[in-house]
């Protein structure tokens, strides 16, 4: 039997920046590793897919030049190569940024292997057991398969696999309109590829402020990739080299024929082969592991972080959950997690971006809310590098001016909504962010005017001028 101060499940971002952590205390960390160092994130989340999403832009672009006098011949797509590189990509920061640090560090060991519990105490791994003072549920989620008749008999894509394909496929219907399917829809129709989306809900980004969605759709549907909400797939089958899908659309049945199927339907917690029971670990009805506000689990001495928990489902989160966890089991110093001001994106062109409450949410929660929308054509930066598409939605308490959220689609989007994410988490009000000084010009500017636009008439107002 070996014995660790904490024995992480998982080798992810969530379980990394815990090892981190737990090392810089002094504790002595195991990380087990059924699958591929790194998580989802550098292997088959984030990395993967922005670099392919960045590649197709700037195929899709080469053609579509703004500007009268620049123009770009004959753009040629090798996608094998692109994937090749990606690939290098991946394994480069899969060793600097985890590999690397977990060797470089004598109080962390990765062992590999599918790890479960024996009891609260003890993990399972190889025929060798862990003896684990505290331990860690850090397993990360895998892509969700809906039972839908006949899918066993087609070839179908999940948001793993698409980033191993070696050609493009002719043409791809994604089931689903979340972000997975908003951003991979966008790369394929830009490679080549023939793209329908079918989206069960009366929007895609149905958790998203509703001027964004109906925005990007628009956006979308001028590249040329088909939308159909309202649509509810009942049963695929093979036929020939084609799958057909059959769905209810409005309360019409329509069958779509295409060369691949992609499945962006959500994703489901790795907790189903860790043996929780024996530890005493609870789950929910969807099988994410119930934790407190500290992030313990219902086991005194296992805590869980990351998309195993069922919060917000990205990077950072899960990074910020595997510190704290890792402080409270180590340092008992029972911190907790602010969900309150985190800022989420989607990579389309142009991007989407949000933080803290949408006009409903704050409703809901009782605030009596005044709410501005500006588009994007109001921005100089925008018309500076023409490409005005887009709008910033701020929701503000009415009384009080307190910025609750900020929602919108722009060029870049995800790099300029950290300023409204300060602005929801320390309370600041709108006349706070008109009160700051911006560069000239930028697409941050953007938040600036938005939030002018409580107090004056933006459209007559001079550069830089409040």
């Amino acid at each position: 039997m070996k014995s660790y101060d904490l024995v992480i499940l998982g080798s992810g971002s969530a379980a990394f920046a815990a090892a981190i952590k737990a090392s810089e205390l002094g504790a002595r960390v195991a990380m087990t590793e059924h699958d591929v160092i790194g998580g989802t994130c550098v292997n088959r989340g984030c990395i993967p897919s922005k670099t392919l999403i960045a590649a197709a832009e700037l195929a899709y672009k080469a053609n579509r030049s703004p500007f009268d006098g620049l123009r770009f011949e004959n753009p040629r797509l090798d996608f094998r190569r692109l994937i090749a590189q990606k690939d290098e990509l991946v394994k480069t920061l899969r060793a600097k940024k985890y590999t690397d640090i977990a060797e470089e560090d004598p109080n962390i060991e990765i062992l590999p292997g599918q790890a479960r519990f024996v009891s609260p105490t003890e993990v399972q791994l190889n025929g060798t057991a862990l003896r684990a003072e505290r331990s860690l549920i850090a397993t990360g989620s895998r892509p969700f398969i809906p039972p839908i008749p006949g899918l066993e008999e087609v070839r179908y894509l999940t948001s793993t696999s698409a980033f191993e394909l070696e050609e493009l496929p002719r043409s791809l219907i994604i089931i689903g309109g979340g972000y997975i399917a908003m951003e991979l829809g966008q790369m394929f129709q830009r490679f080549g590829t023939r793209v329908t989306i079918l989206e069960r809900a009366p929007r895609i980004l149905p958790g998203f402020e509703e001027e964004i969605s109906l925005a990007l759709r628009g956006y979308l549907e001028e590249e040329g990739i088909e939308i159909v909400t309202q649509s509810t797939v009942q049963r695929v089958r093979r036929q020939g080299e084609e799958a057909v899908v059959s769905a209810d659309v409005q309360g019409e049945r329509r069958e779509f024929r295409t060369h691949s199927l992609l499945l962006a339907t959500g994703r489901v917690p790795n907790s189903d082969q860790l043996h929780l029971e024996q530890a005493g670990v609870q789950v929910d009805e969807r099988r994410f592991v119930k934790v407190d506000a500290e992030l313990r689990t219902t086991a005194v001495k296992i805590w869980a972080a990351g998309d195993v928990t069922g919060a917000p489902l990205a990077t950072p989160v899960g990074a910020r959950e595997g510190i704290i966890a890792a402080e409270n089991a180590i340092a008992e110093r029972h911190l907790r997690m602010d969900y309150r001001a985190i800022p989420r994106a989607v990579f389309t062109d142009p991007e989407v971006a949000s933080v803290g409450l949408t006009e409903a949410q704050a409703e809901a929660q009782g605030f009596r809310c005044r709410c501005r929308i500006l588009d994007l054509s109001l921005v100089p930066k925008a018309a500076a590098i023409r490409d005005t598409r887009g709008l910033v939605k701020m929701v503000i308490d009415q009384e009080t001016g307190q910025v609750l959220g900020v929602h919108l689609i722009a060029p870049r989007g995800a790099d300029i909504i950290h300023e409204a994410a300060l602005a929801v988490k320390h309370r600041l009000t709108h006349l706070d962010l008109i009160d700051l000084i911006h560069v000239y010009p930028t697409m941050a500017e953007a938040i600036r005017m938005a939030a002018q636009m409580f107090v004056k008439d933006v459209s007559k107002l001079s550069c830089c001028a409040e």
